[in-house]
This record gives structure tokens, sequence and C-alpha cells, in this order.
């Protein structure tokens, strides 16, 4: 554990070094759980640590081919690995970012359950974040066609340390308990058009 965590915070300070004198906006996408952590699982089987970690794949693509890479992205993991709360949000502090968004998929008793959520933290948000979160729900209803439960406030890691650091946005996209969501997020081509959503709502909201 001891040498992981040294390994990543060589990582970051790498990071630092790579970005100083940069223009280009910053883009932190943090895909949810990882390693031991698998998340949610589906009554499919699909695993939240998988599908988050091919959004955000789908994103960095997405990106390249159409934005031509008019930001810098980072991501918080780049495989199967589990990265603390802590670490992730320590590489927000480093990279100042205009945005960080954490890619999760919801789960419930209720298996009627469904819809997108959309957190930021709960306690004296700023009202950029706010705005930006209202964006993305927005966007991703008009191009998706997802129902959404609305942007709400919570408490989760991510976004109260992240708090006076960046703007953060915390997606559940969609219930992995309902089985016409866990059936949609299952097909490779319904991630990749998720991921070109999600990259094209932060360009929305950062143009």
């Amino acid at each position: 554990m001891e040498q992981t965590k040294t390994i990543f915070l060589l990582s970051l300070f790498s990071v630092f070094i790579t970005v100083c004198g940069q223009e280009k906006q910053i883009i932190v996408i943090d895909p949810g759980h990882g390693g031991t952590d698998r998340g949610a699982v589906g009554i499919n089987g699909l695993r939240e640590k998988d599908l988050t970690l091919k959004i955000a794949q789908a994103i960095v693509h997405y990106h390249k081919i159409v934005l031509d890479d008019r930001y810098d992205i980072y991501l918080t993991r780049y495989g199967d690995t589990l990265i603390s709360l802590g670490h992730r949000t320590k590489l927000a502090k480093i990279l100042n970012p205009k945005i960080f968004v954490s890619l999760h998929c919801n789960h419930a008793n209720n298996t009627k359950a469904m819809g997108l959520e959309i957190y930021v933290f709960n306690d004296s948000i700023p009202e950029q974040s706010l705005s930006m979160a209202k964006t993305m729900d927005e966007y991703l209803q008009e191009h998706l066609g997802y129902r959404s439960r609305g942007v709400k406030r919570a408490n989760f890691q991510v976004l109260r340390d992240n708090r006076g650091v960046c703007p953060t946005l915390l997606l559940e996209l969609g219930f992995l308990s309902n089985s016409d969501e866990a059936t949609h997020l299952e097909e490779d081509g319904k991630i990749k058009a998720l991921g070109l959503a999600i990259v094209m709502g932060i360009h929305n909201i950062l143009k």
C-alpha cells in the first residue's frame, strides 16, 4: 500500500511539472471505484467500476476525435486500480482544473428506480457549480433522452474535498438495478454515445 501511495504521489509531481505553463483548460475525469472496490453490480452482472472506466475512455477518445484535443484531460485512474478518494482530489488540487467530473452508476432496492442524477456539494456551493450541473443535466436529457431525477446536493467526499478548489459534478448515469437501464448501459454503442455526450456537455459548459 505504501509503495502504491509513493508511486501515485510521484506521478502527481510529474503531472504538476508537465502542466506548468500550459494554456489549455484542464479537465479531470474521475472514473468511480476500481480495483477491489467494484461499486454497484447490475442485475446483469455489469460492474460499476468497469462501466465508469469505459465511459471515461470514451470521453478521452471523442475529445480527441471531435474536439481535436482542445482541453487537457486527466483521469484519476487509467486502469482497474484502487485509488483512494483523497488521492483523487489531491490531483485536482495540483492541476487546478476548470471542472472535475466524477462518473458513477446508481443502485436501489426499488428496481423501478431509473434516471440521471447530478450531484453538487450540499453546503454553500458556488453558483458556478450549480449552473454547470444544470447545464450538464439539460444537455444529457436533450441528447441522450435521459429521464432526469434532477440536480441534487450531497456530502460525497470528492465534492466536499474539492470545494474551494474547482467546480465538481458527480454524475449518477442510470440505475444498474433497473433492467432497462442496466441493459442499455451494457451495450458498447450506448457507452460510446454516453462518453460523447458527456465530453460535449463539458465543452458546452466551458466554451
